[in-house]
């Protein structure tokens, strides 16, 4: 396989509430497990601001300490379009700040990185994102338009090329026929580049009147609404990195600690346990209770034996009534 022969940086969002915790996960997953990675890793952080009710920067010095000695650097930027209204809309605004022309990689901080990431042969000038996706948007009104109409609304309105986009194998208003992706992760060659057109893209579908986006919930939605539209007008599309790599061997996006222990390999739980049990590191995570309970005093594995990972409930929702029946959901 063909590593990517590109110098990149890594981003991925911290604040201070769980974030800052996973953020440090992260990051210590990262020297862990991809020694080899010589990019800079930011740590982006919303600095205060008319956007936010509360200060939302980490101001946890010990959690700063334990970034700083895994050499990730604090990245702060400010929130001019999104903040309390919308704190997804963070992985927007952030690529903002990063330094211009340089390729990167952005991350969703409930993400470890479990394998070797310079073995990833990314091409940077064709963009991509996360496929562990369902259709979770848009969901078509009995009386409105359907897929079809929806995306090609977006897609006209920004005068990018329709029909280039679908997979013509899937069906006419099967949701897998049109591009979309999760924004777990993402790249490119540029960050402004990118980041000014995402927020472009995003602030235009929230903010005008778009009548096929009649009754579509755009929160929490609204960046997986417009990422497809970002990536497709950079050149990017489905297949621009082999599968089974990220989200797969060299990354987990686990989202919520007894999920992961629910549903995730025996790789991953190791790597987690193994980053997390250096003293400097576990005397940080302690403060947050989930990590302390589950991964530190090792609950997680009473999840764990609640499931046969073989053959899991199709429905998420069966997964977390289960573990919630034991006393174990925390997030």
């Amino acid at each position: 396989m063909q590593a990517s022969p590109t110098k990149f940086n890594i981003v991925i969002i911290g604040q201070n509430n769980r974030l800052q915790y996973e953020a440090l996960l992260f990051a210590a997953s990262l020297r862990h497990s991809s020694p080899n990675f010589t990019g800079r890793l930011f740590v982006a952080v919303p600095q205060p601001g008319p956007r936010w009710r509360q200060d939302p920067s980490i101001r946890n010095e010990d959690v700063l300490k334990a970034l700083q000695q895994l050499d990730a650097e604090i990245l702060p930027f400010d929130s001019r379009v999104f903040g309390d209204s919308y704190p997804y809309g963070n992985k927007i605004e952030a690529l903002l700040a990063l330094p211009e022309g340089e390729p990167f990689v952005f991350f969703d901080s409930d993400t470890l990185i479990t394998g070797d990431l310079t073995s990833v042969p990314f091409d940077f000038d064709r963009p991509g994102a996360s496929q562990k996706v369902e259709g979770t948007w848009p969901k078509p009104t009995l009386y409105g338009p359907g897929f079809d109409g929806i995306w090609h609304a977006l897609y006209r309105r920004f005068g990018l090329d329709f029909e280039s986009s679908q997979d013509t194998s899937q069906p006419l208003d099967y949701w897998r026929r049109y591009l979309y992706f999760n924004a777990g992760f993402f790249f490119y060659s540029c960050p402004r580049k990118f980041g000014e057109r995402f927020l472009n893209y995003a602030r235009t579908i929230r903010d005008e009147e778009i009548p096929e986006l009649a009754g579509q919930n755009l929160d929490p939605w609204l960046d997986q609404a417009a990422l497809p539209l970002v990536i497709h007008s950079f050149g990017g599309g489905r297949d621009t990195l082999p599968p089974g790599l990220l989200d797969g061997s060299v990354s987990c996006h686990y989202r919520l600690f007894p999920l992961l222990y629910a549903r995730e390999s025996d790789h991953v739980v190791e790597v987690l346990e193994t980053v997390a049990a250096p003293n400097r590191i576990k005397k940080v995570l302690k403060g947050y209770e989930p990590i302390k309970k589950l991964v530190l005093q090792r609950k997680g594995h009473k999840i764990r034996d609640l499931f046969d990972r073989e053959n899991l409930p199709h429905r998420e929702q069966v997964i977390r009534n289960t573990i919630r029946s034991k006393g174990l959901w925390m997030r």
